[in-house]
């Protein structure tokens, strides 16, 4: 079943590099007591993600921030050393924090997948935002196969 705006987010856990390696974070950590704009990728390095989608976000941390936003938080079905080079790559250190979703769990609770098969990525997340206000799903924004469009940065704003 697919997540839809008014639900709770589900228990997941989420890895990130720290400068003391992999560390994991608990979705209730992430999510609780805070608004939060997550937006997930189908993959770290993949042109529309490193062109459009992450530097987005980069460029209105910011903005969302002056909105309400505690935190931004980018995941992807990757594992957490390609997320902490794809991070640090894109120069999101202190404004988006990279949460790799290595197993796919995350998508999986949310409903969100994608057969990437196709083009060698196997089952990944699929491209969207939400803005989350204390583990609830305040917004959703679910991108159409091969689209960019609704799960921007600058769509977001609006939204807030």
């Amino acid at each position: 079943m697919t997540i839809s705006k008014g639900d709770r987010i589900p228990t997941t856990t989420f890895t990130t590099m720290t400068e003391n390696g992999p560390e994991p974070v608990a979705s209730d950590a992430l999510f609780n007591g805070k608004t939060v704009a997550i937006f997930s990728v189908p993959g770290a390095f993949t042109p529309t993600c490193s062109a459009k989608h992450l530097p987005g976000f980069i460029e209105k941390a910011e903005a969302l921030k002056a909105k309400g936003v505690d935190e931004i938080a980018c995941t992807a079905v990757n594992d957490v050393f390609v997320m902490g080079a794809w991070g640090k790559s894109a120069g999101a250190d202190g404004k988006v924090t990279m949460l790799a979703d290595g197993n796919g769990d995350f998508a999986q609770a949310m409903g969100l997948t994608m057969d990437g098969s196709k083009f060698g990525l196997g089952t990944r997340g699929q491209r969207f935002s939400m803005i989350v206000k204390d583990g609830v799903v305040e917004e959703l924004n679910v991108e159409q196969p091969g689209d960019f469009k609704v799960s921007s940065a600058e769509h977001m704003l609006e939204q807030l």
